[in-house]
């Protein structure tokens, strides 16, 4: 555990993760200073009962007197503040590596351009299910900071960590790294530059040793032809494998040096799609790694329900599926999502785009959609790519999406918001959009 008596730490972004670091810095003994950007908020009650110093609506020279600074993955790299830091010498780090420097547990850090949320959802059940007390933090909901300290020596973290996150890490060495997939997203901060943002993502593995595992997904193009140089490595596929997780005539296998298992049917997996399949891989891999029994995962998994806003069936009216699936905020996602289902799908595409091509997703959506409902300020752009290849319209809002998309629909269509495009156009985040998405859906009559 790491001294920080009497150190003084600036925390930029006063939001969950710089809130929670914040807190743990003066639990631990540190002065800390909180500055955030935005002036949005007018005080931070959190921080005045504790007696923690901050500052609003723009980061003065008090950011820079300090020891260190702790970022909030919400602040790109690039920013001045950040520019700043770093011409003055100052070590700057994120709220993960800060956190894990008191962790006494060990911490399994699942990461992926794509199913992220689902996985390090199902690793919490399915360790919690088995007796094997878990903590679900990072980027899912709850700051790593602010259940740091409850973790004990022979509990885990289920760890959702995005390339932001993994940005400004240094010491950061999870027992288990989970690396789902890397396909483009979040290009817009990474300079449109596809391997910048997948050496953010394998950084996850870079303090890692012989006594750690990297779990990572074979079939992936970009995993299957990178170094992961540190640790044991564990491969998962949906092609039989003479090591590690696969699916074999529809049971899911697990091979080692010293034994071939069938851990469990397909069909146990509650949550449907082809990616889901590969997400329970992933955990069956840090299941088995911990020594939990087949039937028990299989039981963990069998009880699972799955993640609001992933996928997620809001509700069926006159023989119409209305699916939530706000939390496809790249093409890659929505890739998943229209392969997940038979019916004629009508599509609710866009938001605030992150460089986005579409390409991808051209011969699926020209197969199964029936039209899209073109939202957001990227509108325009999806306009003109699926020009010929499918009806699309652009709506002046999204109540005027849903409505006219359930209008258009008949029955045992699919009704799908799946936008590959990020929220902040409109909404405060993926959450609200969906929200706001499962509200106007029961709105809707007969």
């Amino acid at each position: 555990m790491t001294n920080i008596t009497g150190k003084h730490i600036t925390i930029l972004g006063a939001v969950r993760s710089g809130i929670a670091a914040a807190k743990l810095a003066k639990q631990m003994g540190a002065i800390p200073f909180v500055s955030d950007y935005s002036s949005v908020l007018s005080s931070v009650p959190e921080l005045d009962e504790l007696g923690i110093a901050y500052e609003l609506g723009g980061h003065t020279e008090k950011v820079f007197n300090c020891n260190f600074i702790i970022t909030s993955p919400g602040i790109p790299s690039d920013a001045s503040v950040i520019s700043k830091a770093k011409d003055s010498g100052l070590k700057i780090i994120s709220e993960i590596e800060f956190a894990s420097w008191f962790c006494k547990g060990s911490v399994i850090a699942i990461t992926g351009s794509n199913g992220k949320t689902t996985t390090t959802t199902l690793c919490n059940h399915t360790l919690n299910y088995c007796d094997i007390k878990t903590y679900s933090a990072g980027n899912i909901g709850v700051a790593f900071s602010e259940i740091v300290l409850d973790v004990k020596e022979d509990e885990y973290v289920a760890l959702e960590v995005s390339s932001f996150q993994l940005d400004f890490i240094d010491s950061f060495k999870p027992k288990y790294a989970v690396v789902l997939n890397i396909t483009p997203d979040h290009l817009d901060r990474y300079d449109n530059n596809f391997d910048k943002y997948a050496e953010s993502k394998l950084k996850i593995n870079a303090n890692q040793n012989s006594d750690d595992f990297i779990i990572y997904n074979i079939d992936d193009e970009y995993l299957s032809k990178s170094k992961l140089a540190n640790g044991k490595q564990i491969k998962f596929s949906l092609k039989s494998l003479e090591e590690g997780v696969f699916v074999e005539n529809n049971n899911f296998n697990f091979n080692t040096e010293n034994k071939n298992e069938i851990i469990c049917a397909t069909k146990v997996l509650q949550i449907k799609g082809e990616h889901n399949q590969y997400n329970a891989m992933a955990v069956m891999a840090v299941a088995k790694l911990i020594g939990i029994e087949n039937k028990k995962i299989a039981e963990a998994f069998s009880t699972f329900k799955g993640v609001e806003h992933r996928l997620e069936l809001v509700r069926i009216l006159n023989g119409v599926q209305f699916i939530n699936d706000s939390k496809a905020t790249n093409v890659n996602s929505v890739w998943y999502a229209l392969r997940s289902f038979q019916n004629p799908i009508r599509l609710i595409l866009g938001g605030k785009d992150k460089g986005n091509d579409y390409n991808s997703i051209k011969e699926l959506v020209s197969d199964n959609v029936k039209k899209i409902y073109a939202i957001g300020s990227s509108s325009e752009i999806i306009l003109r790519f699926f020009e010929g290849i499918v009806e699309t319209k652009k709506m002046n809002s999204f109540e005027e999406a849903v409505n006219t998309a359930f209008e258009d629909a008949v029955d045992e269509e699919v009704v799908l918001l799946s936008p590959a495009c990020a929220s902040f156009d409109m909404f405060k985040n993926y959450e609200e959009r969906g929200n706001e998405f499962k509200q106007l859906v029961m709105k809707l009559s007969q």
